[in-house]
């Protein structure tokens, strides 16, 4: 659990930056604490996005969460840009690929 850095979220949704939602959504994203995860097994994709949504609104219900990576592939860049290296713990199996990060 962690209070966001501001740098953190500029770069986390730098995608958004010039979006109208972009101001409400850091005053949010920053209004508290987040729980940063990075979650990793075959299919965490679809497992992790049973259990916070998708993050494309218009494939997803309504979910208790607040983001994610969007995709296997960006995963590495999100772990990176909230955690060090040396924060994470991989399971038992590392020789699988999938992983996705959730704040």
């Amino acid at each position: 659990m962690l209070q966001t850095p501001d740098r953190v979220l500029a770069e986390h949704y730098h995608d958004l930056q010039t979006k109208p939602l972009y101001p409400a959504l850091i005053s949010y994203r920053t209004s508290g604490p987040v729980v940063a995860m990075v979650w990793e097994g075959p299919n965490v994709v679809c497992s992790l996005r049973t259990v916070i949504g998708h993050t494309d609104s218009a494939e997803t219900a309504p979910a208790p969460s607040g983001g994610s990576a969007d995709s296997v592939e960006g995963a590495p860049r999100d772990s990176q840009l909230w955690f060090q290296s040396s924060e994470l713990v991989h399971g038992a199996d590392e020789n699988h690929q999938s992983s996705i990060y959730a704040a």
